[in-house]
């Protein structure tokens, strides 16, 4: 066993380029890293700054068009360079990822129980049969509720937050030496979020295992790492202990990202406004299993009889545990999902509205997806995929003014365009939700449902975004339905909040009266959780 004092994976003079259709991109230059056994470091810095390239040239998980040169010592052994037969007796056991975006991780075509038992199979040698109660304690270890019926789930079936606590399930499934976490709890409420992190902090004592965050939440930073590297463009500009990090920052970067809060209120919507999109008991039902040898299904109420009224320049905040059916309300009042009870827009009934009767009112209902690599084509450029919705509700318009639009676009949300040229895959997570937001305004649609759309983004982003969406609602009276488990994003939005659990309405009403005076016992929890974690944002 090696000193404590002394790595257990050095990193050296890492690079990581892109060839892409605009020329070689740059995007890890010349990182030096070291883990050592049992302790956390942090890896922050913005969308795009490289920490998470840097990780995954480390385990040689580049897309087909990225190269690594440089070294990465794992126990003295250098990962670099090494063959597919030889890293696998390395990645998965040894060394272990949560991926940023679970969707993209879970196969859609097995239940969730088989996947999580594929790593103890493959690298722990497992029988199947040995395998399941393990699998069922992992699963009560990360908090899925009914862990046995879950195991019988297809990804599709779980949320956003649920998919995110079987990734974590999988990698600690073998005890691993360093695990590597990727945002690992992005999609997921403060709540959620706190036990997730209590538990891999437990783990982590109990195994003695290295943790690597790669994250842009600096209150989990300050709270659970022991030291820190602040990166920017590719490089390193800062390091040292989290103590030191932040309350002596060096870098004006770091000083920027310690200060970066989403702040200010929006502006309220007009008195009287009309009425934009409303809902009434609105009912959404799963079927669950059933079928051949299957016995008879389950029935999952998602939504229960909820009801709401939203008008034209108003957010209505909606948050809630992951599960709770927020994610499920939005898209049914969009008539995404098939739904009970009486759903009008503006003056039109769209209850039982088919795909054709909602073509032309697509244009003006956008939502903005929770995972946006998900929703966005591999196939597609950038300007492509921003531009698809031109095509169906404006094919008047000639490719240069197509190309103009996405230009303007991309503005709006921050980002280059002469990026538009490249895929989703060159683009880190952050800017990835970006490229989404932009997708959903180039059309200018009246009523937009924002599912978590700046979940993967760092506060000094989450800030643009917030004050660019506020801008675009009060120039174009836009109506939001603002989803998401970020407390502080959802205050700064919303006019309006609901608060759901298991599909319910717990509580709702002014945004100040639930943030500063909440009746009931869930939401109070929810706000304590929120000003603990915000409490480790102050600024230097």
């Amino acid at each position: 066993m090696p000193d404590a004092d002394q790595p257990i994976l050095a990193v050296r003079g890492l690079h990581v380029e892109f060839d892409t259709n605009d020329g070689v991109v740059h995007a890890v230059k010349g990182v030096d890293l070291d883990v050592r056994r049992g302790e956390t470091i942090a890896v922050v810095g913005e969308s795009g700054s490289g920490k998470s390239q840097a990780m995954m040239a480390m385990m040689s998980l580049l897309a087909a068009n990225g190269r690594a040169r440089g070294s990465a010592r794992y126990r003295e052994k250098e990962l670099i360079g090494l063959s597919e037969r030889q890293l696998n007796r390395v990645r998965g056991k040894k060394i272990t990822m949560i991926f940023q975006e679970p969707m993209t991780s879970l196969d859609p075509l097995y239940r969730i129980g088989r996947q999580i038992a594929e790593p103890l199979i493959h690298h722990g040698g497992y029988s199947r049969a040995r395998a399941r109660p393990r699998v069922l304690e992992l699963l009560k270890l990360v908090g899925i509720p009914e862990p046995e019926r879950r195991m019988r789930s297809y990804p599709h079936e779980l949320s956003g937050g649920q998919r995110q606590r079987v990734m974590i399930a999988m990698a600690l499934a073998n005890d691993p030496d360093i695990l590597i976490a990727d945002e690992p709890t992005t999609a997921l409420d403060v709540t959620i979020q706190a036990q997730i992190l209590a538990l891999l902090a437990d783990l982590q004592r109990r195994l003695n295992m290295a943790v690597v965050f790669i994250t842009h939440d600096l209150g989990i930073v300050r709270r659970f790492a022991d030291r820190v590297y602040v990166m920017r463009s590719g490089e390193v500009v800062e390091q040292g202990s989290t103590e030191a990090v932040f309350d002596r920052p060096q870098h004006p970067y770091t000083k920027l990202l310690l200060a970066a809060e989403p702040a200010g209120r929006k502006a309220p919507p007009a008195p009287g406004a009309p009425i934009l999109l409303e809902g009434d008991n609105v009912e959404v039902t799963f079927r669950i299993g059933g079928g051949f040898l299957q016995g008879e299904p389950m029935l999952l109420r998602a939504v229960d009889r909820i009801s709401l009224t939203l008008r034209e320049g108003q957010t209505i905040g909606i948050v809630g545990e992951s599960g709770s059916g927020k994610s499920t309300l939005g898209r049914a009042l969009l008539r995404l999902l098939p739904s009970e009870g009486a759903i009008r827009f503006g003056a039109r009934d769209i209850s039982k509205a088919d795909r054709e009767d909602m073509r032309p009112l697509r244009r003006e209902m956008q939502v903005v997806f929770q995972d946006p690599f998900g929703s966005l084509s591999p196939r597609m450029t950038v300007g492509q995929v921003i531009t698809e919705g031109l095509l169906v509700h404006e094919p008047s318009l000639s490719r240069r003014d197509r190309d103009r639009r996405a230009v303007e676009a991309l503005r709006e949300v921050g980002l280059d365009p002469s990026m538009r040229n490249r895929y989703p895959h060159e683009f880190s997570g952050g800017q990835r939700q970006r490229i989404a937001i932009a997708r959903a305004i180039i059309l200018k649609p009246r009523v937009v449902v924002l599912d978590e759309p700046t979940s993967a983004l760092d506060r000094s982003v989450q800030k643009q975004i917030v004050e660019l969406l506020r801008d675009l609602q009060a120039e174009h009276d836009l109506s939001y339905l603002f989803i998401s488990h970020d407390l502080a994003v959802v205050r700064a939005m919303s006019d309006y909040i609901i608060v759901m659990k298991q599909g319910k309405i717990v509580e709702e009403g002014p945004t100040d009266a639930i943030f500063d005076h909440p009746r009931e016992a869930y939401t109070q929890t929810l706000m304590a959780a929120a000003i603990d974690s915000t409490r480790f944002r102050s600024s230097p």
